[in-house]
Order: structure tokens, then sequence, then C-alpha cells
């Protein structure tokens, strides 16, 4: 990767070359106001696979052109090809305005991140403990919600039923960090020790979420019953600290 010595380790190998293709698409397109790319989540944190994820990215620019936006969607189809997402916009105004309302987005990219190029606007992050129970406890009603509409309108299809368990799973992982950030855990940890570490915290097993989060499960209704419940207790838990 350009500018970057330590960051190329962490990335797979198949990958590397259209990360460095991408950098610089974005800080070409974006031009005098492209300020940093940082790359975060699967794709540094050894768990890429390209099959099921796509590297993700923070773009951090001076200010948002609308055009720029524009363009950059014109080759969305080529990045997905590339198992590249389009990366977030932000400028720096905005991330230092945006953490008491979206603190677990903001600690997952600072606990694994790698910056392309220009500043890190992530590793200095700090956070407010309360502004992250309150986002937990309201990510958590989220999902409840979601999952119960989602069993509405699979209208008892199973195939349905088994994709909505997976969909929760990225937006419960971020939770599940949150949580533990709370407890004093602020390293980052592979999703199976989030998951661990979680079950000791509150004193009880999470089975649904284990099965939701592994690709191989055999996902049904047991599965979501168990996933149902399991981010229910977790509501509970975070409402009485």
């Amino acid at each position: 990767m350009p500018q970057e010595e330590t960051g190329p380790a962490k990335i797979p190998a198949a990958m590397r070359g259209p990360l460095q293709e991408f950098a610089r698409f974005v800080r070409e397109l974006a031009g005098k106001d492209a300020k940093s790319l940082t790359l975060f989540g699967a794709v540094i944190a050894g768990s890429f696979d390209a099959e099921r994820h796509t590297a993700r990215s923070v773009l951090v620019v001076d200010r948002v052109d609308l055009t720029v936006l524009r363009d950059l969607a014109e080759h969305g189809v080529r990045l997905g090809k590339a198992s590249i997402a389009a990366p977030l916009i932000m400028t720096p105004d905005y991330i230092r305005a945006s953490l008491d309302t979206f603190p677990l987005e903001f600690i997952e990219i600072k606990q694994q991140h790698v910056t392309v190029f220009g500043d890190d606007y992530f590793d200095d992050l700090a956070f407010d403990d309360d502004h992250i129970r309150l986002q937990c406890e309201r990510e958590l009603k989220v999902i409840l919600i979601g999952l119960r509409q989602g069993l509405l309108a699979a209208a008892g299809r199973e195939m349905l039923i088994s994709a909505l368990e997976v969909d929760v799973g990225e937006g419960l992982m971020r939770t599940l960090r949150g949580l533990l950030w709370l407890k004093g855990h602020e390293k980052p940890k592979p999703a199976l020790e989030v998951v661990e570490a979680v079950e000791t915290i509150a004193n009880r097993s999470l089975a649904g979420v284990r099965a939701a989060l592994d690709p191989d499960s055999d996902h049904g209704w047991d599965v979501f019953e168990s996933l149902y419940r399991d981010v229910e207790a977790l509501g509970e838990i975070v409402d009485a600290w």
C-alpha cells in the first residue's frame, strides 16, 4: 500500500493489488479534498473471505462533494466485483461531532484499522460510556424489532428465516464489542472471543448468537428462537447497567 509499511502485512495477499488500485483511484477522484483513506474491519482482522466479505474503508475529505460521490457510484459494480465496498465519506468535523451519536461504529473502526494515506483520524478517538450504553440499548431494541418483522415477512419460508439470522450478525457483533468496551475490554478480539467474553459478563450462554455467526451452522427455526432470546436477554442486562 502507498505510504504505509505496517498495513500490508495485515491485508490478505489477494486484496493488496486491488486495494492499492482503489486507494489511487479515490485519491485522484477526491483530488485536493482527499485527506486520508483508512481500511477497517475484516480485511485487516485476519478473517476476510472474499466470498462473504467486502473490504470496508473510510475516505476522509475536507468537504463532501456530491459530484465526487456520483462519479464514485458509477464504479460501484467494478468495486463490488473486486470485493471492495464503497467507502464511508466523512469530514474531520463530522467525525468529531458524531462520537456521541455513533460510538459503536467508531469503536469498530478505532479497534482495527490501517490508514493507507494521510493522517490517522481514528486512533486517538475517545468515547463517553453513557453514549456507548445508550447506543447498545438502542441497537439491541432495533435488532429485536428487525427479528420480529423479518419473521412476519418471511411468511413461514425457512430460507428467509435463515438469511435473517445471518444478516443480524454484523450489527450484533458491533453491539457486543460495545458491551465489552463498557467493561474495560478495549482491545479488539475475534468474533468468538467477543461472544465468550460477553457470555462471562452476562453469566449465560449465547448459543443462538454463536449459531447465527457460524456460516456452517444449520440455520432455522430453533436457531432463530434461540437468537431472539439471547438478544432479548442482552437488552435486559444493558438496561440494568
